[in-house]
């Protein structure tokens, strides 16, 4: 019997978030878990419906980033309701809570924050648009992310620029930087970073910033 790979997205019930949600659940054997504000939200409850790989199921759970014991909670339910012990590949979409889930009980885990060039000190003079509290967040979460990868050897962990997507937030920009939309299809990011996390290495990827297509990007 083929063993499950867990995942867990946070901000998982629209744009980046929900397509990688679908991504992951079409593959066959994967329990993927959504971090939701409202679970039970209609927009949550049709997660359940999306179609799902061979042995593949969703699991919805309460994790508001604002909150600081969302996090440690569904970590509890999801032990003691649904048998979940270990995580495989954490994607944070949706900010970063105090990272303490027990990274050993997986062979190669991951955890993986979706940032953005805005994050770049170094390109800061080619953004396009006016974004500093966006960007400054950034690269706050790049300077964290960064530290998780010194203190924790068994795990890989980066942050990824996922592109500038066609999301509302990414074509909001977009338009206001005198664009129709965006450049980056949903969907193509979302490709690229499944594709950057399935090889992503400890050696040759944690600790470094990304982007979706395999670039480094300067910190």
């Amino acid at each position: 019997m083929a063993s499950t790979t867990v995942v867990l997205i946070t901000g998982a019930s629209r744009g980046i978030g929900k397509g990688l949600l679908s991504t992951y659940l079409l593959r066959s054997n994967h329990t993927v878990i959504a971090g939701l504000r409202d679970p039970s939200s209609p927009s949550s409850q049709d997660l359940d419906t999306l179609p799902k790989g061979e042995d593949s199921r969703v699991i919805l759970v309460k994790i508001d980033s604002s909150s600081e014991t969302d996090a440690r909670a569904a970590v509890e339910t999801l032990k003691s309701e649904h048998g979940i012990s270990k995580l495989d590949i954490v994607v944070a979409n949706a900010g970063i809570s105090n990272y303490r889930s027990a990274p050993d009980a997986a062979p190669t885990p991951k955890f993986v924050v979706l940032s953005s060039g805005a994050g770049s000190i170094s390109g800061v003079d080619m953004l396009a648009v006016e974004n500093t509290a966006y960007g400054a967040s950034k690269a706050a979460v790049n300077f964290v992310t960064r530290r998780i990868h010194y203190e924790n050897p068994n795990l890989i962990a980066f942050p990824i620029n996922p592109g500038w997507l066609q999301t509302d937030l990414g074509n909001h920009a977009a338009k206001g930087a005198g664009m129709a939309a965006a450049p980056v299809p949903i969907q193509d990011g979302v490709n690229g970073i499944t594709e950057q996390i399935d090889k992503a290495t400890r050696a040759a990827t944690s600790g470094n910033f990304i982007t979706y297509s395999g670039e480094q990007l300067a910190w």
